[in-house]
């Protein structure tokens, strides 16, 4: 393990070796980030490590001074900039991270900044950047919104543009986190792992990494509803997403850069996506290592070694995440704690349906064995049988189907709801709230905007003869809180409730026909 130091390291090699022509090596080695900066350490996860049988390190970006790598390409950027573009200031769209590294980037270059921010960003961000002296404009749900008022305010104001990723002088500063490791780590490495959001950090550290050590692979990491880099790469062109998952905010980005496309299309060797248990799952990881606590976004480098190695039956390598950042919401850990255990495979939930009568559960319970019981939840609603809810502590995946073909080969019907989204977020907390009443009920997962107003939106655009008839809400501490929704549309305006969800204009998912839902709730 490395010491942090303020010291700027020294290149590995000396610039008359480099290839020619190498611009972006050439940025790096001569980006000015250590004025602001610092050394992070490279640490070894012991733990992690011993479990994968493979040596994991982790680069902790989560320890710069805003807690996250961001400031790194900020300061390159406005430390570029003439005298004049300074003393006339710079803006950004962001909802977090860049948003904090530029405002205290202006402070150390006295200059003014102006963070313009979606007004569903949570108040202990605003504060953040506002303690930093960033200059706070509120505008818009989403991150293209408040980007469309930054480059009206730039025109207005006559600002300089600090964009997020898609900038030489960004990538080059992200591409410094690169020389710290292989300075840091001089032996043999066999693959980086590095989260993607608009592709800034993975098209520095791949610039670099490629020029110097080319056998050492470059994986981008991208969530499952987050993948715009990998849908483009794919695709050869720029694929921008409808929509994006909100649980990693840090990478939620619909449309990559045009120059980071270009590198991390040529540079990057290989892509994992994993979803949201795995990150929280990586999350516990890191914390069990190292006491820190990462946001979604710098875990995901961790969530892909893990992948990585069980995909691969990699023995032994050297495996480097970048842990990115740690700008957690406190609120946020109910939900990482809730689903790290399905994430790390040592929880299955399943729905069963056995016989309503005595003994009838204690037989039930014989099939598990030894193992724990994580949660049950039953509520009598028929005179013949009964449906369960109930979560299993396992030790690998794999147990929880060989437990489902246990359950019915005793003759209990079984659902395997542990990939369920429905079943983890929204029924696991709801069984036993059957009505006779819910008669023509259609049933909807919303994501919302976590903002006064959002529900009497919602409320306001249904149609006068609808019912509401379940409704289901947890403030998970995120930007977006999800919400399940219950609606009685009568027969004959089901014209009406398409356009009513094309307008709403909130990303949702019909689960009318879940079983979970119809053995639950329906």
């Amino acid at each position: 393990m490395s010491a942090p130091s303020r010291r700027r390291p020294p290149a590995p090699t000396s610039p008359a070796l480099l290839p020619p022509g190498n611009s972006y090596l050439q940025r790096i080695l001569n980006a000015r980030v250590y004025e602001v900066a610092r050394e992070t350490a490279l640490t070894h996860a012991s733990k992690l490590s011993k479990r994968l049988a493979n040596k994991v390190w982790l680069k902790r970006e989560d320890e710069q001074e805003v807690f996250s790598f961001k400031l790194r390409g900020a300061y390159n950027k406005m430390a570029q900039l003439t005298r004049e573009q300074r003393d006339a200031g710079v803006i950004c769209a962001s909802a977090g991270n860049h948003a904090q590294g530029v405002a205290l980037s202006a402070r150390k270059l006295g200059c003014r900044a102006v963070i313009v921010m979606p007004v569903t960003t949570p108040q202990v961000k605003i504060q953040a950047v506002q303690t930093l002296g960033g200059e706070v404009v509120l505008h818009g749900d989403s991150f293209t919104d408040a980007y469309g008022r930054a480059q009206e305010l730039q025109r207005e104001q006559g600002l300089t543009f600090v964009h997020p990723f898609d900038d030489p002088d960004v990538i080059a500063g992200q591409g410094t986190i690169a020389m710290e490791l292989l300075r840091q780590h001089p032996g043999p490495i066999d693959a980086i792992f590095v989260a993607i959001g608009g592709g800034g950090l993975i098209s520095g550290i791949a610039a670099y990494v490629k020029a110097l050590r080319p056998e050492i692979k470059v994986i981008g990491v991208q969530t499952t509803d987050s993948d715009a880099m990998v849908r483009s790469v794919r695709a050869g062109k720029r694929v921008t997403l409808n929509d994006v998952g909100l649980f990693s905010d840090g990478t939620a980005v619909k449309l990559v850069g045009e120059e980071t496309f270009r590198i991390t299309r040529e540079l990057v060797d290989d892509y994992i996506l994993v979803d949201t248990d795995a990150v929280c799952a990586a999350i516990k990881d890191v914390f069990e290592d190292t006491r820190s606590i990462l946001e979604p976004a710098g875990a995901l480098g961790v969530a892909a070694i893990k992948q990585y190695v069980a995909a691969t039956g990699a023995k032994g390598q050297t495996l480097v995440a970048i842990t990115c950042g740690a700008n957690m919401n406190f609120d946020r850990l109910r939900f990482v704690a809730e689903r790290a255990e399905v994430g790390e495979q040592r929880e299955a939930l399943f729905a069963v349906t056995i016989p309503e009568a005595r003994g009838s559960f204690k037989r039930f319970c014989e099939l598990l064995g030894p193992r724990s019981v994580t949660e049950f939840n039953y509520r009598i609603a028929d005179a013949e049988r009964a449906h369960i809810f109930v979560g299993v502590a396992i030790s690998k995946r794999e147990e929880a189907a060989k437990l489902a073909r246990t359950f019915t080969k005793a003759g209990f019907d079984t659902l395997d709801l542990t990939d369920d989204e429905l079943a983890k977020q929204h029924v696991r907390h709801m069984v036993g709230g059957r009505s006779e009443l819910a008669r023509n009920e259609r049933l909807y997962r919303f994501v919302f905007p976590e903002r006064p107003g959002a529900l009497m939106r919602f409320l306001s655009s249904m149609h006068p003869d609808w019912n509401i008839s379940l409704f289901h809400y947890r403030n998970q501490g995120a930007d977006y809180g999800r919400i399940l929704v219950g609606l009685q549309v009568p027969k004959g305006t089901t014209a009406a409730l398409r356009d009513f969800l094309a307008t709403l204009n909130y990303p949702f998912v019909d689960e009318s026909d879940n079983p979970a839902f119809r053995l639950f709730l329906g």
